[in-house]
């Protein structure tokens, strides 16, 4: 597996991750067995960079910190080889909200949550440090700056090797990096989500911070393999704008100009929409989530498909047709 560097300070991880949230919440029933062996088979595959959050799980059978015990189960005899990634500042998330928003969340990142999310991170996960530890979302009532300050202790303590912010605006970030050193930047990124790229993606590469895009698959839409499929109990697209009525018709257009490319190139839609992301820069990483190993190894393989000019230009032009907000 090629590597990637993720910001100045030294980071650097599989040019490809994988994204652990679905096997414990959103994307319908979870399945232990199947996604252990997702984890085996990314570690024989060198996708090494896993990605996960303490809330993972809330919303799920296993509740709270269900994800990060999930991995454990496989971290506990291949720690050295994974960079864990985890997360805090969303204390908890409402999946029973209207269409309109999707999902709500409660956010509290006080620099004594800070400390002991990170406490109960390491535990469930059974290690003694975490790689890349995130500032989930900005808490409102808390300035970035403290939160900040708080993650840089753990660096100190050496609980932590390398701090991350996920979702935040430009000024947030440059407040962030001038508190402690930011290594990377976890948003969404994908053909059909690219608003950070007018002002958050520049201000991160002038800091020098690493980019890691989450659903570089729009949740799997981009593959093609949701066309005339129902969502099941418990998956969080059924009230997504994107994904319902009219606005479900009208990107499933975005979805034939993806599959038209990859057809012409022998390959799958969403290894298309894959490399797309992989091209934006050698400082991006992005974390496609699955609980399976065949799509696991569907999306490695767009590792090796390069893009031309004219393809990535026809797929860029897709960015303006997409119907219905993200959340």
């Amino acid at each position: 597996m090629q590597t990637r560097t993720l910001g100045t300070q030294g980071l650097t991880v599989s040019a490809q991750g994988l994204g652990c949230m679905g096997m414990s919440q959103s994307y319908g029933e979870a399945d232990e067995a199947t996604s252990i062996a997702t984890l085996h088979r990314a570690l024989e595959l060198g996708v090494t960079f896993w990605d996960t959050a303490n809330v993972y799980g809330d919303a799920g059978p296993g509740g709270f910190g269900a994800n990060e015990r999930l991995l454990a189960t496989v971290l506990a005899d291949h720690r050295d080889e994974v960079t864990i990634a985890t997360k805090m500042g969303i204390a908890g998330i409402d999946t029973t909200g209207d269409t309109s928003t999707g999902r709500r969340f409660a956010l509290s990142a006080t620099p004594d949550d800070v400390r002991r999310r990170c406490e109960e991170s390491l535990e469930r996960l059974g290690t003694d440090r975490i790689d890349l530890y995130y500032l989930h979302r900005v808490d409102p009532q808390t300035p970035i700056e403290e939160t900040i300050g708080a993650m840089a202790e753990l660096v100190t303590a050496g609980k932590v090797r390398y701090v991350g912010v996920s979702e935040v605006t430009a000024e947030e970030l440059e407040r962030a990096h001038s508190t402690h050193p930011i290594s990377a930047l976890q948003s969404e990124w994908s053909l059909w989500t690219r608003e950070l790229e007018a002002d958050v993606v520049p201000t991160a590469r002038r800091l020098g911070i690493g980019l890691v895009p989450f659903s570089p698959l729009g949740r799997g839409f981009l593959t093609g393999a949701l066309a005339g499929q129902s969502f099941g109990q418990g998956d969080g697209r059924a009230r997504m704008p994107r994904f319902i009525d009219e606005n479900r018709t009208a990107n499933e257009a975005i979805v034939a100009e993806v599959a038209a490319v990859a057809e012409a190139r022998g390959a799958l839609p969403g290894q298309v929409a894959l490399a797309w992301v992989q091209q934006q820069g050698d400082d991006v990483v992005p974390i496609p989530g699955t609980k399976r190993p065949t799509y696991l190894e569907q999306n490695v393989g767009a590792l090796d498909l390069h893009l031309t000019s004219d393809e990535m230009g026809r797929l860029d032009a897709l960015a303006g047709r997409v119907a219905g907000a993200r959340y």
